[in-house]
């Protein structure tokens, strides 16, 4: 009895202290609003937000295609007039535009010392010190040395070249000293597995590969599955001598330094590619099979890039933090985009990005806080679990804590919806949240995957920042559509970009038509100067997927959108994604996983459904944490995990968990999975069920789960 006078007075404290927050916020409300009106002027805003973005250029009974209203900007414009029309002029005019400006940082690391931890284990974690800064002219010649030391090793123009290594400033110097030579690059990430770097490479006959001191141990197994590699270039360690024992014989093993040293008094002329020539082939990251080499060549590359420039804000202080893979072709546009618009890139990894990152030494700080970016690259899962730390953050705190954070979220969520910012509870709320990432990001770029509304806003609200969500393809050298800086909608991608058309094409068999109510909908084809010119030897599939129309390439994503009336597109289906079950109804499987990841249980999921059954079923990677307190709640006392996993009464609470986020998320009764297998282990590229890029590989997780697949429509 005591025990609930305690529960209802202290509901009674909060309940009261948050009145009286909303009573002093209504007068402030009172008291600033003429002036927010007048300095803030959030009617443009909205204006600005509701605006037409593209216009229907033609149309018919089975297809309606899109073109932007926006004009080329600056940065653009400067491309036209001074005939930039690859990735080696680009270069020479942004060293003579900016020379001595900083150009790529690279973080020093001092020390690698052991940590004890409070549980007796002993990790490895690092002593760093500041960022250290080469300008564009110092890249520049780099580049040019490190092209011309290829040329002196026996690489070719036109001879296909490896980039099998982390982000870092030598992979995009590594890359440049190519292009200076006509030499493309193969991009390949660094989490795939033996079976898929040997593929890219055997694919592409390659004889040298650069690769990294981290990486280059994988080559005492690998070489005998690649014949054809003779030279092998890694990029050294800051701390650790690289050892280059071992390896087959007649493979030469020769550091980045040494190709540099070489290609500095190196005789060899520059080799000048032409806009057509390929500059890049870029595997994809496989979710269906076996990667695809795209291929990328210079004029894609440029025609993305004045795409960005002409949709993205670009300010004079401007510095991004990367470390998303450089062999996603995200990553290395937008870093792309940088070089050309003269903002630095501070080189990060996930393991130092922040002070609480694993292997940042305690009173040391992460890369963030000491590099202060004001924009970064990201991908949705990124983002999900950025969502679900803020989340789990304020939980853990007070009932008055919770309750403070509900309401200045909830006030902040109002006003911007109506054009205003809110500075004052920014500063007094939310910009702790920010100091995370160092206090000064304005503006996160989110593409690779679909982005949940619900971690769209959360983000933009909690980091005070601006999220700029798009979407593209590897096959469209990543361009396709930016959402405008002013949309103030969660949920679509954006318009068209300026260097493409966006059409819609039924799609009977869904039920996706362009006369649907409200509005047009389709399978989404995307025509435009940035698009492939298909796969790397796969002549059958480029004829499958890619055309030529009127002088125009066009690609079929296999992606479902629809067009709403300011011409923004969203996307709202994937024709590989979708399961017609017993009774009739299409499931989405991507767009409910999508829905359920942002559930604080779910870490991960993979949706199945049989074509024979009247329900879904799901394997769910659970979040550890909320797991724990799950069974607390369900009276289980166990705090192991694989236990936890294998009860059926967690089952049963997890399902129910699920239930009710779907209920929230607006799902329908036969899309939530009306069985779930708790799976144990964290899916990694490693493990082959999720891509590089972290995308499921629906076909190996099945195949790996085929028993637990089986149970659950048994039971």
């Amino acid at each position: 009895m005591f025990i609930e006078d305690d529960v209802q007075m202290e509901s009674f404290w909060v309940q009261t202290a948050i009145g009286a927050f909303k009573a002093i916020a209504f007068v402030c409300d009172i008291i600033t609003l003429p002036v927010y009106l007048v300095l803030q002027q959030p009617w443009k805003r909205r204006q600005l937000s509701r605006r037409v973005k593209a216009k229907v250029i033609s149309q018919d009974d089975q297809q309606i295609t899109y073109r932007t209203t926006e004009p080329p900007r600056e940065v653009h414009v400067k491309i036209l007039q001074n005939n930039i029309d690859t990735l080696e002029k680009i270069f020479i005019y942004v060293t003579k535009l900016h020379s001595t400006k900083r150009c790529l940082g690279t973080r020093q690391i001092l020390s690698e010392e052991d940590e004890v931890q409070s549980n007796g284990r002993v990790f490895k974690k690092y002593n760093m010190g500041e960022y250290k800064w080469k300008t564009y002219i110092e890249v520049d010649k780099l580049a040019s040395s490190f092209g011309r030391g290829l040329r002196e090793l026996g690489q070719k123009p036109l001879q296909n070249i490896v980039i099998f290594a982390e982000t870092r400033a030598e992979w995009m110097i590594a890359a440049h000293g190519c292009f200076k030579q006509n030499m493309p690059i193969v991009t390949v990430y660094a989490t795939l597995g033996d079976d898929g770097v040997a593929h890219c490479i055997n694919e592409t006959e390659v004889t040298t590969v650069i690769t990294s001191h981290e990486l280059l141990p994988k080559f005492k197994t690998l070489l005998d599955q690649i014949p054809k590699v003779h030279t092998i270039i890694y990029m050294e360690d800051q701390l650790h001598k690289t050892e280059t024992t071992g390896y087959k014989d007649g493979v030469k093993i020769i550091p980045y330094s040494q190709v540099l040293r070489i290609g500095k008094d190196s005789k060899f002329e520059g080799v000048s590619p032409s806009p057509d020539d390929t500059a890049i082939i870029m595997y994809t990251s496989g979710s269906t099979g076996t990667p695809k080499g795209v291929l990328l060549s210079h004029k894609n590359c440029i025609a993305t890039m004045k795409g960005f420039c002409d949709f993205v804000p670009i300010y004079p202080d401007d510095v991004l933090i990367g470390f998303l893979p450089l062999a996603h072709v995200f990553e290395l546009l937008a870093e792309s985009v940088c070089l050309l618009t003269g903002v630095p890139i501070g080189y990060s990894t996930p393991l130092t990005l922040i002070d609480t990152s694993s292997k940042i030494m305690k009173g040391c700080k992460g890369d963030a806080t000491v590099l202060k970016p004001t924009c970064m690259t990201t991908v949705p899962l990124i983002l999900d679990r950025i969502s679900k730390g803020i989340n789990d953050k304020v939980n853990s705190g007070s009932p008055l804590t919770k309750a403070l954070f509900k309401f200045a979220y909830a006030y902040k969520v109002k006003w911007t919806s109506r054009g205003y910012k809110t500075p004052l509870i920014d500063k007094v709320i939310f910009k702790k949240v920010a100091k995370l990432m160092g206090g000064r990001v304005r503006v996160m770029l989110s593409g690779g995957a679909p982005l949940s509304p619900d971690t769209n806003e959360q983000i933009k609200i909690c980091l005070c920042v601006d999220v700029i969500q798009g979407y593209g393809l590897t096959e469209t050298t990543s361009g396709a559509c930016v959402l405008d800086q002013y949309d103030m909608s969660y949920g679509r991608v954006g318009a068209p970009l300026t260097s493409n058309d966006i059409r819609l094409v039924n799609w009977e068999e869904g039920g996706y038509r362009i006369q649907n109510k409200p509005y047009p909908q389709g399978e989404i084809l995307v025509g435009g100067d940035n698009v492939s010119e298909g796969y790397y030897k796969m002549k059958d599939k480029t004829s499958e997927e890619f055309f030529d129309e009127d002088g125009r390439r066009w690609f079929k994503t296999g992606d479902i959108g629809e067009v709403h009336p300011d011409g923004v597109l969203k996307i709202i289906d994937r024709k590989k994604d979708l399961v017609k079950l017993q009774a009739g109804e299409y499931v989405s499987l991507g767009k409910v996983e999508a829905e359920l990841k942002t559930c604080p249980i779910v870490e991960n999921i993979c949706v199945y459904g049989d074509p024979t059954k009247h329900y879904t079923v799901a394997l769910v990677v659970p979040n550890q944490k909320c797991l724990e307190e799950l069974a607390v709640r369900n009276n289980i006392n166990t705090k192991n995990f694989e236990e936890l996993c294998a009860s059926p009464v967690m089952e049963k609470a997890v399902i129910r968990e699920i239930v009710d986020h779907a209920r929230k998320c607006k799902l329908q009764k036969y899309e939530v999975p009306a069985v779930i297998t708790l799976c144990k282990e964290v899916w990694s590229p490693d493990m082959g069920l999720v891509t590089a890029a972290f995308k499921l590989k629906r076909k190996d997780i099945q195949d790996r789960y085929q028993h637990e697949i089986n149970r659950m429509y048994a039971s």
